[in-house]
This record gives C-alpha cells, sequence and structure tokens, in this order.
C-alpha cells in the first residue's frame, strides 16, 4: 500500500468491494448501491482503464457514468502499459480522493489480482518482461498451453495446482517470476495466505446456466453495436503494441477473424467460449476469498430485491453505521 493510506486505515475508511463474474450485473448494482451509501465507484476492471476499449469491456456507458462517479475508466491509451501494482497506486490516490469529500469508495470489478492488490498487497514480484512473455506465449501458441504448463510443474508445482493450462496470463506470470528471480512465485505470495481485516466485500452470484445466457447474449449484442469496427479502430490506434491489451476477451477474437485466421462465426463461438471460461476462473478466484459475503440472483425474486439484500449485508461491519 502506498505510505498516505496504510492497510489499517483503509479498512476503518468507507470503503466497500462488490465483486463476481463478468455478465453479473456488477455495474447496476454497484450504481444503485452507491446512490444509498453515498459512494463514488473506482473500477477494479484491468481492461476498462483504456480509452476505446468500450463495447467487448462492457464499459459502464456515459450515462450510467453521470449518474453515479467514476474512477479509474479512460486512463490509458491502448498502446499503453499497466500493471497490478500502478493500479493500486491510482485506485489507492482514488480513495483518498473520495474519503476527503465524505463519501464511501465503492470499488466494484471483477479483476480478482486488483481487488487482492488494494485488500492484501502485492508480493515484490520482478517487473514484466515482455521478450520472455512473448516467447513462453509464441510457444504456447506453436506447441499448445500444455507444453509452458508443462514447465511451470517442474518449477512450481504449487503454482501449477492454483492454474490450468488454459490460463495462461498465471502460467506466463510465474514462470516469469522463476526465470527473473529463481524463486517460485508460489513462495513470494506465502503472505497472502494470511488474510487482513478486509472492508466490507460483497459478492454477485447467479447459477451457472443463467450467467452463460447472459453471456451469450451480451456477445450478440456486443457485434451488434459495432464490436468489430471498435477493434478495427484500436488497431489503428497502436493496440498491437500492447500485449497486455491484445489478449482482452473480445478483441484477441475479433482480432483473429481480420486477420483471417477464421471466419466472423468462429470468432463469436470463441467469444462466447473464452468467456465462460473466464467466468469460472474468476468465481474459482473469489470463492477461496471466506471475507466475500455472496448474494445470488437466484435467491430474490427481483434485482431490486437482490440489490436491498446487498445493502442489509453491510449492516454489521465494524466502523459501519447502518446505511
Amino acid at each position: 500500500m502506498s505510505d498516505s493510506l496504510s492497510q489499517n486505515e483503509l479498512y476503518f475508511c468507507e470503503t466497500v468491494f462488490l465483486v463476481g463474474p463478468t455478465a453479473v450485473g456488477k455495474t447496476d448494482a454497484a450504481i444503485w448501491l452507491a446512490k444509498r451509501i453515498n459512494a463514488e465507484i473506482v473500477s477494479a476492471d484491468s481492461m476498462l482503464v483504456y480509452r476505446g476499449m468500450n463495447i467487448a469491456t462492457a464499459k459502464p456507458t456515459i450515462e450510467q457514468q453521470a449518474e453515479v462517479p467514476h474512477h479509474l475508466i479512460d486512463v490509458l491509451e491502448p498502446s499503453e502499459s499497466f500493471s497490478a501494482a500502478r493500479y493500486r497506486d491510482l485506485a489507492t490516490s482514488a480513495i483518498e480522493e473520495i474519503h476527503q469529500k465524505g463519501k464511501v469508495a465503492l470499488i466494484c470489478g471483477g479483476t480478482g489480482l486488483y481487488v487482492r492488490a488494494l485488500v492484501d498487497g502485492l508480493f515484490d514480484g520482478p517487473e514484466a518482461d515482455w521478450e520472455l512473455r512473448g516467447e513462453l506465449l509464441a510457444e504456447a501458441e506453436a506447441k499448445g498451453p500444455g507444453a509452458v504448463y508443462a514447465r511451470l510443474k517442474e518449477v512450481d508445482p504449487a503454482a501449477a495446482a492454483k492454474a490450468t493450462p488454459n490460463d495462461l496470463r498465471r502460467v506466463v506470470r510465474a514462470l516469469e517470476v522463476h526465470y527473473k528471480t529463481h524463486r517460485r512465485i508460489s513462495d513470494l505470495q506465502v503472505q497472502w495466505k494470511e488474510k487482513h481485516p478486509a472492508p466490507p466485500m460483497l459478492g454477485l452470484t447467479m447459477n451457472r446456466r443463467a450467467l452463460y445466457r447472459r453471456i451469450g447474449e451480451r456477445i450478440e449484442e456486443m457485434f451488434q453495436r459495432g464490436l468489430v469496427e471498435e477493434t478495427k479502430s484500436l488497431l489503428e490506434r497502436g493496440l498491437r503494441s500492447n500485449r497486455t491489451a491484445m489478449q482482452a476477451i473480445g478483441y484477441k477474437e475479433v482480432i483473429g477473424f481480420l486477420d483471417g485466421l477464421y471466419p466472423l462465426d468462429e470468432a463469436k463461438r470463441l467469444l462466447k467460449r473464452n468467456t465462460r471460461r473466464y467466468a469460472k476462473r474468476q468465481l474459482t478466484w473469489f470463492r477461496k476469498d471466506d471475507r466475500i459475503k455472496w448474494c445470488s440472483f437466484d435467491d430474490y425474486d427481483s434485482a431490486q430485491d437482490l440489490y436491498e439484500a446487498l445493502l442489509q449485508c453491510l449492516h454489521g461491519y465494524p466502523g459501519r453505521d447502518e446505511a
């Protein structure tokens, strides 16, 4: 954490987290909740920071952002790199700014590492080595992700056990740490085994069939809204130079279509499949944190009833008055 906002200060300040998988309905829930608890929203999404990456990221619309102030949206060009450490610093500054106004900071998003960076801090790992990452990703493309995953199993079985061969971002990062430091990322992350006291952490979920249906409907709508055209525009603005942004779900599948690797129908199929897999990984990540209080759409007759339940979940947390 930054010197100006310690872990304990973050806990006792008015800060609330709202997490969950993609397409579950976090944006609408966050806006409703923010209005009820006098909050401003701080995004915890690794792709919402990029200008122009609107459709595939399901970025809150201009109208939604006008309802409640949002932070850490549209702060970088698609060609610029970003990291969890930089996110932590920017988010911490935004939280301080919100608290100085006498308001609640509502951290909303599905990037688990960003949430963890704020709540539990980050381990002291090396900076990104894009050349090494490129080599590992090229190997995964040529030989299949299992080949790179096998490497990780050899050097860090504990880290491999927490990932899958298809979770290339995590696998490549773990190998990068090993090759750069000659240490295992699972050893460096030992601080995360002991969870810190946390501000209120709320989770949104629903049954998997309903979530996957929402994902499919959202993706069809993305193409209708102009996802292909938006991707072309991003490529013209230098998207290919940012390897992290290039891997954003939605854009990488459309880029394959634009590069002539497969037809548009296949791009849609891949996008739906990859988004479902991503949602599953998000749920797996967040489910491991027993500090999160979960609310499921399946348990309520309407979204309004679920939002009221989220509000009720805030009662009883240390240092919180009744909302």
